[in-house]
């Protein structure tokens, strides 16, 4: 993927082609071998670290900012007084795993980089050049080899939302996890929808229904009059849509039943976004059985005096709780609520999913998770958010 971003990208390969020693990794740019001067007059090197934005997939686009982050010791001129014109921030950080910063540098000449070549460039020739004075056998161009990583990543791209705002090591906490979601309807796929733009390792899908128009009108996205015409399964239609993004979705075109529970048992966790009492039953019972925690969603809606009013839960467990099950999920099939008539409510679905979402990251410490809540409700028509079943 890096080895393609740079040949498509002419500021990333004029500065390959020119000696600079760059890099890809977790969606920032790095470059190595670059001299410096400390304040004991030693030469030393290190390495400069960009955000990186894109244009598209294949290809840079206009650096977001002129500030730019230094692993080393604060750079200086030759009498080993520090460059003041680079000032910024001192932090030292891990920004992405492997990449450890020491500072962060802010100039630009008077405007705006153009593009990635110029912005490298400049930085590297303020803070090389006292280097080169003092050695004229070093130079910010040494053609160094790289060592790169294998490019094992989730995504067909690169992520550099989480690498522009600095949370990759958040983000990173995900990495791994073997997600499944029993239910591929309105919730369903919008849970996909998220999960499908974070690192995690495999995102299983369990829905034996087709996707029909109706669902159309519930799900992210647009389908197209042929998607609707292919009677394909919900899971395939999705599978389809995001396999675009992440490489690890994988489609189980059938329902949950007491022979086929088993297999959410080596899950990191389950997102259970159906209505059918009994098969819930069921699934939470094997889950429970085999600690693997798991986040239930639902709403209830009614029509009156011709609006729709109801509400929308989240229920979690993991091992720190699992008391309050039987009190906060109903297992009785509830087939004549205003859900499952034809009413289009995409975005009752997605605030629905993104409850759970923000639950799932805040048990995996994405999110700070100062009350600990399992059970959310969110009141449609008094627009109220109330948490209850804390663990102690």
């Amino acid at each position: 993927m890096s080895h393609q971003l740079i040949s498509h990208s002419p500021d990333l390969k004029r500065l390959k082609d020119e000696g600079y020693g760059i890099q890809i990794k977790g969606g920032l740019l790095v470059v190595h071998q670059i001299p410096y001067v400390n304040d004991k007059k030693e030469v030393q090197f290190g390495k400069l670290v960009s955000e990186l934005t894109l244009s598209s997939p294949g290809k840079t686009g206009v650096p977001n900012t002129h500030v730019i982050h230094f692993a080393g010791a604060y750079p200086c001129y030759p009498d080993g007084s520090p460059i003041t014109a680079l000032q910024h921030a001192s932090a030292t950080q891990e920004i992405t795993k492997g990449v450890v910063i020491d500072f962060s540098f802010s100039n630009k000449p008077g405007r705006s980089y153009i593009d990635y070549y110029e912005k490298i460039s400049s930085y590297a020739n303020l803070i090389s050049a006292p280097a080169k004075a003092l050695r004229e056998d070093v130079s910010e161009k040494s053609h160094p080899v790289i060592q790169e990583d294998a490019e094992d990543t989730v995504f067909r791209y690169i992520d550099t939302n989480s690498s522009r705002a600095n949370i990759t090591p958040i983000s990173e906490k995900l990495q791994g996890q073997k997600i499944a979601i029993v239910g591929s309807g309105g919730t369903g796929s919008y849970l996909l929808d998220f999960i499908s733009k974070t690192p995690v390792q495999e995102i299983h899908l369990f829905d034996g229904d087709h996707f029909h128009v109706h669902n159309a009108f519930r799900a992210p996205g647009a389908a197209t009059v042929e998607e609707l015409n292919s009677n394909l399964k919900k899971v395939h239609y999705l599978h389809t849509k995001y396999s675009q993004m992440h490489r690890y979705i994988i489609p189980h075109d059938y329902f949950i039943t007491p022979q086929t529970v088993n297999e959410l048992s080596g899950m990191d966790i389950v997102f259970i976004a159906i209505d059918k009492g009994e098969i819930k039953r069921l699934i939470i019972d094997a889950l429970l059985n085999t600690n693997v925690p798991f986040i239930d969603v639902g709403m209830g809606l009614n029509v009156k005096n011709n609006t729709l009013l109801g509400t929308l839960r989240v229920t979690s467990c993991n091992l720190a709780k699992k008391d309050h099950l039987e009190r906060r999920i109903s297992f009785v099939d509830q087939e004549d609520d205003g859900y499952h008539s034809n009413i289009q409510i995409a975005e009752l679905n997605a605030l629905n999913a993104a409850l759970a979402i923000v639950k799932w990251k805040k048990m995996f410490g994405f999110y700070h998770d100062m009350e600990k809540e399992h059970h959310t409700t969110y009141t449609v028509n008094e627009s109220q958010l109330l948490n209850d079943e804390t663990a102690e």
